[in-house]
């Protein structure tokens, strides 16, 4: 079966560093932090303090406000990422090829802000009182069937939860569905609003979180100071479409997707298999479907959470796959300035990665103040850098042992 080429045609984006995709974008290759102190909850009884919130989001140049109350916040994200992807692929969805338009969005927590909310009502007031929305603004799918919905999108519909590396496995799932010929366009990413209180309770008590209570410099992936992850909340969404269908209706191609790899570690449940061999085995997969060599990768957009064990093994995976190449690579990590997004981070990542090649800049990593001697590749430190880019590796790696990559190309008829 011939494999179809896959593009990207549309963006979509709320961050911590800004409303829409532009705006993040000028400020992550402006070293701007999104990472502020909490404010979501009270931080007093937590160790961790500070958060990378969306900042002055208003969810009714989207949809109205009885629409809003149905949702739970990370599907509002969602939403209205998607409406913003949509429109910057210049794309109608029509009766017509409604049917051949998919989505695919995952979250990796779901609806837990609405899962305490209502939990708390049942205690209070029992269970009569209870939201008859609960169950559909939990779920996480919810984010694709309210997409789909608003948008009448009635192609392969479908939703990922793998944690952290829950956008890459999402993206990396619908270029797969256009590849082997069964949608024409597919609307995905992740999205996530996880500042909750039992968010921040669980995750600090299996110390994940940083504990350092200055907000600017609290994510520091690959310092030798980093301890731990700022959590933060928002959308990444892309449009990809099946490149003749893009072509025919003249659509802006930003890049073209080639590769996808996914693999397992099976080895912990928090703890990345020792040297991030599940990791490299999931870069490995990614270019070697892409038909490119791995001296033909020119930037990498790291995981990079800004924890103690991911970034050496992250580091330790790039060199295995990589050998000689891992040192004229360049490799950032845009959590620090959006802080951990977790499900969402892999859509946000993508479009930075995407970005990168578009634009022939690499976004920084900020705070990278005191180099740890397991982490010695090229991190972009602290300044973006101009750099032709043809070709951009992404990475996510979440609980459970999940490794995704996925890879972006230059578009080139």
């Amino acid at each position: 079966m011939e494999k179809k080429r896959v593009v990207v045609t549309g963006l979509g984006a709320l961050t911590p560093i800004g409303n829409d995709v532009q705006t993040s974008w000028q400020n992550a290759i402006n070293g701007v932090s999104g990472v502020g102190p909490i404010t979501r909850i009270d931080s007093e009884p937590y160790p961790a303090k500070v958060a990378a919130e969306l900042k002055d989001f208003d969810v009714e140049q989207f949809m109205e406000k009885k629409e809003a109350r149905k949702m739970d916040r990370f599907t509002q994200y969602a939403v209205a990422a998607s409406f913003m992807a949509v429109k910057d692929a210049n794309l109608e969805i029509t009766d017509e090829i409604a049917p051949r338009v998919g989505v695919w969005i995952g979250s990796g927590i779901g609806g837990m802000e609405t899962f305490e909310q209502q939990y708390r009502t049942l205690l209070e007031k029992g269970p009569r009182r209870v939201s008859p929305f609960f169950v559909p603004m939990l779920i996480p799918d919810m984010a694709t069937g309210q997409v789909s919905i608003a948008l009448g999108a009635k192609g392969f519909n479908s939703c990922t939860v793998t944690a952290c590396a829950t956008g890459t496995n999402s993206i990396g799932d619908a270029y797969r569905v256009i590849e082997r010929g069964e949608a024409d366009v597919m609307i995905t990413g992740g999205a996530e609003a996880p500042l909750t209180e039992m968010s921040f309770a669980g995750f600090t008590a299996n110390k994940a979180l940083s504990t350092n209570s200055d907000p600017k410099t609290a994510s520091r992936p690959f310092d030798k100071d980093r301890d731990g992850f700022v959590m933060g909340e928002g959308a990444g969404i892309i449009v990809l479409e099946e490149l003749e269908h893009a072509l025919a209706r003249g659509a802006n191609i930003y890049a073209e997707i080639v590769g996808y790899g996914a693999t397992g570690d099976a080895y912990h449940i928090t703890a990345p298999a020792p040297n991030g061999e599940g990791g490299s085995r999931a870069m490995k997969m990614a270019i070697e479907r892409s038909g490119l060599n791995a001296n033909e990768i020119d930037y990498i957009n790291a995981h990079g959470t800004s924890t103690p064990y991911n970034d050496k093994f992250e580091t330790l995976a790039i060199k295995e796959v990589f050998g000689e190449h891992a040192n004229k690579l360049a490799i950032s990590s845009t959590k620090s300035m959006t802080g951990h997004l977790l499900g969402a981070a892999g859509g946000v990542e993508a479009i930075f990665s995407i970005l990168a090649i578009k634009e022939g800049i690499l976004p920084p990593t900020i705070n990278l103040q005191t180099p740890d001697p397991d982490c010695d590749l090229d991190y972009v430190p602290n300044e973006a850098r101009k750099q032709e880019i043809n070709t951009a590796l992404s990475n996510s790696l979440g609980f459970g042992g999940h490794n995704a990559t996925i890879i972006f190309k230059k578009y080139h008829a």
